[in-house]
């Protein structure tokens, strides 16, 4: 039979129980420590990464209680949370076993334990072990994965600048920007440099709620508060709490709708639909809108209070036309992070690309480049993505090229595409980023007409 791949430690004060759950347990795993000491724990754990801890609840002569056992408990999940927490007892003290499941033990055995029963219940702490490892490794892949390009210019220095220190503080912060500039990326920055990133991070899009759905998605519902309230349900910013909700294009909300967030926000209270009882919030606000808000303000379309209220601090984020020399180092980033997602991490622009680059106008700013990148990654032949692949040339643009090559490669890639869509032109455009116009222009020209 193959043990299974686990480390397991025994802790006890008699060495017949040490003995005897050791030879149970090392014909199934791999690892077995043993200790008479609980004092040991604390050496053994820094040392290993333990698994699962088989913990007796009693070590003194006369003192029967249990006490020694929560303490010893309580040491290990602080030390090292990931390790599951088996307690062992006597009949007579499940009660205690039940008061240390409460503060964090997996499960309880009872001394002297049935065999099968025993080997039951580590199977199943290990299954939670595992669990917990995923769950780490992911937080710590979530960690490592927030790489944000910063860039050159020094507009987008500064915005980072205050963002770092805004950070540190659980000042509101207003995010202002065309769409497309990264708000959303950077409210994302702004939480994770902070004392909250351990904590949820809410990404609410206003923009997409309608007047109906405002409240109860917020601020959540009873049971019963209306026809489709099945269940309590928490709101958008109970689910936050202790961490951070990003209230994205904020500069939509109808004026009725301002007034109800503006409570929230002023009492750091919410009431769930159907509900009379405030419940406490703990949470920061981070908003963020394209919108000009402060004309909005003045138009009496936006208030003046929940804007003071959303602002503490201001940041604004300049659009790609304002940080040309960002560009090409910007594209080169997002086509390897893109790259690393279709598993082409050998994938490069052509060598004529960075001009093409600089000169489109991004209109859509990084969404569009983000897009443009991925749609010429899939396009491209032999890893290479030409100024063809990316889209970015206009039809004239092409035609005063007049480049042979540069023609023969758009011709593949429509040919390619009309192929893939089964001569489909909407969809065909669509793939390709023409207008339909565009593309019955192209097909003309290279005369792909059937």
């Amino acid at each position: 039979m193959r043990k299974k791949q686990a480390q397991i430690l025994i802790v006890d004060d008699q060495e017949e129980i040490l003995f005897s759950a050791k030879m149970v347990l090392k014909k199934h795993f791999e690892t077995i420590f043993t200790t008479s000491s609980p004092k040991k724990i604390i050496s053994i754990l820094s040392e290993n990464e333990i698994n699962v801890v088989l913990l007796d609840m009693n070590y003194r002569i006369g003192f029967e209680d249990g006490r020694e056992g929560i303490h010893w408990l309580k040491e290990i999940k602080t030390l090292s949370p990931n390790t599951i927490v088996i307690l062992m007892t006597a009949f007579g003290k499940i009660e205690t076993a039940v008061e240390g499941i409460k503060i964090g033990a997996f499960d309880y055995v009872l001394k002297p334990w049935n065999n099968e029963k025993l080997l039951e219940i580590i199977d199943k702490a290990l299954v939670e072990s595992r669990k917990n490892n995923k769950k780490i490794a992911l937080e710590k892949s979530v960690q490592t994965e927030k790489l944000y390009f910063i860039g050159t210019s020094a507009k987008i220095k500064q915005a980072y600048s205050i963002a770092e220190k805004v950070a540190r503080t659980d000042a509101n912060v207003l995010i202002l920007g065309e769409n497309g500039t990264g708000k959303y990326v950077f409210a994302e920055h702004i939480h994770y440099h902070s004392e909250r990133k351990n904590q949820p991070f809410v990404h609410v899009d206003l923009g997409s709620l309608s007047d109906n759905l405002f409240e109860s998605e917020l601020f959540g519902y009873a049971k019963g508060a209306f026809t489709d309230a099945k269940i309590d349900t928490a709101g958008r910013f109970e689910t936050a709490q202790n961490g951070t909700i990003f209230l994205d294009e904020i500069g939509n909300i109808p004026l009725h709708l301002q007034a109800k967030l503006l409570h929230v926000l002023q009492t750091k209270t919410v009431v769930r639909l159907g509900e009379s009882k405030p419940r406490p919030l703990n949470v920061r606000v981070i908003a963020a809108t394209n919108s000009d808000i402060k004309t909005e303000v003045k138009n009496k379309t936006f208030r003046e209070d929940l804007l003071y209220r959303i602002n503490t601090m201001e940041i604004n984020l300049p659009s790609l036309r304002e940080r040309k020399d960002d560009i090409v180092p910007m594209a080169n980033f997002i086509l390897e992070k893109i790259a690393e997602k279709y598993n082409q991490k050998e994938a490069q622009f052509e060598e004529n690309a960075g001009p093409y680059l600089e000169r489109y106008p991004w209109k859509g700013n990084v969404r569009e480049m983000e897009n443009k990148i991925e749609r010429a990654l899939i396009l491209a032949e032999n890893n290479t993505i030409t100024v063809l692949d990316l889209d970015i040339l206009d039809f004239e643009e092409i035609q005063e090229m007049d480049e042979n090559p540069l023609s023969e490669m758009e011709k593949n890639a429509i040919e390619k595409a009309l192929f893939k869509h089964n001569g489909n032109i909407s969809k065909t455009a669509e793939e390709l980023g023409l207008s339909r116009a565009a593309l019955y222009r192209r097909i003309e020209k290279y005369d792909l007409k059937n």
